[in-house]
């Protein structure tokens, strides 16, 4: 049986730049997410829904190249494109009507291997299933908690 481990808290210190550019650092990494100019950006870097998508797609390409040899595929290489559907006009406060975040979510998966169709179906369920950033968005975590503090 394998070892189970505690919960593992992981952090993110993201700090207001010029405009709405923003650092996002984690651990000794840092990424600079931003808004196209179209919407009062800087476009200097891709925006949160974007790091969302690339967030669902890269934590999919990990649980499955994580897994594969456990499922027995050979699975030479993947790659997962993933689409969100958002209507602008919901954050903007333009709509209130419109939902604020994505209205639906695709994944498309690419696979080089010459598993059958079927046995790479059952892997996607598994993925999807698997998966802790689509988990944590399908499932609400039980506890968020905002709170105010200075600089």
């Amino acid at each position: 049986m394998a070892d189970v481990m505690a919960d593992t808290k992981f952090n993110a210190v993201v700090e207001a730049k010029e405009g709405l550019t923003v650092s996002c650092k984690s651990r000794d990494f840092e990424i600079t997410l931003d808004e196209p100019k179209d919407l009062g950006g800087n476009d200097l870097g891709m925006n949160p829904v974007e790091c969302l998508l690339n967030a669902i797609g890269a934590c999919k390409t990990i649980v499955a190249r994580s897994f594969a040899e456990a499922h027995n595929l050979d699975i030479k290489n993947i790659r997962i494109e993933v689409e969100g559907t958002l209507n602008p006009n919901g954050f903007l406060g333009l709509d209130k009507d419109a939902k604020i975040g994505f209205s639906s979510l695709e994944t498309n998966y690419f696979f080089e291997s010459d598993e059958d169709e079927e046995k790479l179906e059952e892997f996607i369920k598994f993925v999807d299933g698997n998966c802790p950033v689509m988990d944590t968005i399908v499932n609400t975590p039980s506890s968020i908690v905002s709170k105010l503090n200075r600089l």
